[in-house]
């Protein structure tokens, strides 16, 4: 049972939640879930105690509600914040295992949000960084440093193209080398999930994106060749929460 006197929201409130809860468990209240909404999470990334004390009844609404199946994949994705609650975040282990389930369910059925449940199905995996990070691959860049001088590298996946270059800011992207993807039985872990799953429900440019970027690129400056996704993740995956 949650003891919602210490459960405060973005205002500081401990009783507007499980009021605006009540109603839209007992229907589509357009009004309270926009309410929920920004007394759970704000937009600068910060969740709130109410917001994880909330997910276990936002994911029993999930399997029939696309507003709470959204609102439980935004909290998820800003778990890794520093937001104090890990204790209330453990105890949703169960709810958010429950969640995985759904959306796994949710993305074979091809929805129209497939991008956002599969960012979604990331953070409920604790993949926060891939989660806050993945694009459709229409237009995708990431940049990192070349491990091995150290020079900016941009990777660009997507229509525009797939290879690594140097940005110019004058000139664009210069000395442009081709990505090398990765074969799909090379894959592991997460990568391997992520590609599988994109497969598995016909997201054919989800899947080649994925493929390159957990594939292999050249430096335009010294030729060494590395991992992307390795590289990538080393330098910009987020603190995560501290074991007890």
């Amino acid at each position: 049972m949650v003891n919602w006197t210490l459960m405060h929201d973005c205002y500081g409130d401990v009783d507007r939640v499980p009021v605006l809860l009540e109603r839209v468990e007992l229907g589509d209240d357009a009004e309270a879930w926009e309410e929920l909404g920004y007394r759970l999470v704000l937009e600068n990334d910060l969740v709130f105690p109410a917001g994880f004390a909330a997910l276990p009844r936002l994911v029993r609404l999930a399997s029939r509600s696309a507003r709470a199946r959204g609102l439980a994949g935004v909290i998820l994705r800003r778990a890794a914040g520093h937001h104090g609650c890990d204790d209330l975040l453990t105890a949703c282990g169960d709810a958010i295992a429950e969640f995985r389930k759904l959306l796994d369910r949710h993305l074979q059925a091809r929805p129209a949000d497939y991008l956002a449940s599969f960012l979604d199905s990331l953070a409920a995996k604790e993949e926060y960084h891939w989660s806050a990070v993945l694009g459709d691959f229409t237009d995708d860049f990431y940049h990192l440093a070349c491990p091995h001088c150290a020079v900016e590298v941009t990777i660009a996946i997507g229509d525009h193209g797939r290879y690594s270059a140097i940005r110019d800011w004058h000139r664009g992207d210069v000395n442009r080398r081709d990505l090398r993807p990765v074969s799909p039985g090379a894959l592991s872990g997460t990568g391997r999930w992520m590609h599988r799953t994109a497969v598995r429900d016909g997201q054919e440019v989800l899947a080649d994106g994925i493929a390159h970027l957990f594939g292999r690129a050249e430096c335009p400056r010294c030729a060494s060749v590395f991992n992307i996704a390795d590289e990538y993740t080393s330098a910009n995956r987020p603190v995560l929460r501290q074991a007890r």
